[in-house]
């Protein structure tokens, strides 16, 4: 074990830091399910079970995207996209409201059970507390609930209500969906929370607007935002390499 795998951060646990941060990266990186990431783990000789993918996932996952958002805080844009979509769990309708920037970071989620003003409210109470600032403008769609909601919270700010205009945030939810098809729905409310306060984050490091960038700047860009979750994970990437190519058959209990 390198001594960079000694952090605190990974303190009574048996494999190196450098392979739990490269499966929670995987996790969250791809719509992958946790039997996929124990398989391609242990194509490398790493030996895991899913369980213990799922527990790396919600531990660490949930330090990394922490340490991303504050990396980020007051760095976003100031044109908010906000938009909710439903989401059937156990046969009941949840929401799932979203709110992205001009340039398609996510700014905020919550997982709410009503779709009417006080959950509109909420949503907004939530991303003016971590912004720490309100937005030049808010887009949304037709829902009245958003108007009477800023009415209440941010009178001052301009409003466009057209559906149209609000396609970053209705494509920002195109990976949720793609995970809830591999994961085969999610099976709480609280679960959907726990893995979109995740996933989101992590979604936003990796985020880059392919479309404006040539080949070279996309590597240069994908390569600093290795190079910070190296620094986040607190592993060193020669270290990862190492780790991968060698393998370490071990089974973890």
């Amino acid at each position: 074990m390198s001594e960079v795998a000694r952090d605190p951060l990974y303190r009574r646990h048996r494999f190196p830091a450098e392979i739990i941060a490269h499966a929670v990266w995987l996790y969250f990186r791809f719509p992958l399910s946790l039997r996929m990431v124990e398989d391609m783990l242990a194509a490398r000789g790493i030996i895991v079970t899913h369980q213990t993918v799922r527990s790396w996932a919600e531990k660490f996952g949930r330090h990394f995207a922490r340490e991303i958002k504050r990396r980020s805080a007051g760095c976003l844009g100031d044109k908010w996209h906000l938009d909710e979509c439903v989401v059937a769990i156990n046969g009941k309708k949840q929401w799932l409201w979203r709110a992205v920037d001009q340039d398609g970071f996510v700014l905020d989620v919550l997982v709410q059970s009503r779709r009417n003003a006080k959950a509109a409210k909420r949503l907004m109470r939530k991303l003016l507390k971590a912004q720490g600032r309100t937005p030049r403008v808010m887009i949304t769609d037709k829902l009245r609930s958003y108007d009477a909601a800023r009415r209440d919270l941010m009178p001052g700010v301009e409003h466009r209500s057209h559906k149209g205009l609000n396609n970053r945030a209705e494509n920002s939810h195109q990976p949720t969906r793609r995970r809830e098809r591999t994961m085969k729905r999610f099976k709480s409310a609280r679960q959907l929370q726990r893995f979109v306060s995740i996933h989101d984050p992590i979604a936003n490091l990796f985020h880059f607007p392919r479309n404006t960038l040539s080949s070279a700047q996309h590597r240069d860009l994908r390569n600093a935002a290795m190079q910070i979750w190296n620094k986040i994970a607190c592993v060193a990437a020669a270290a990862l390499s190492r780790c991968l190519i060698n393998g370490r058959k071990v089974a973890c209990r």
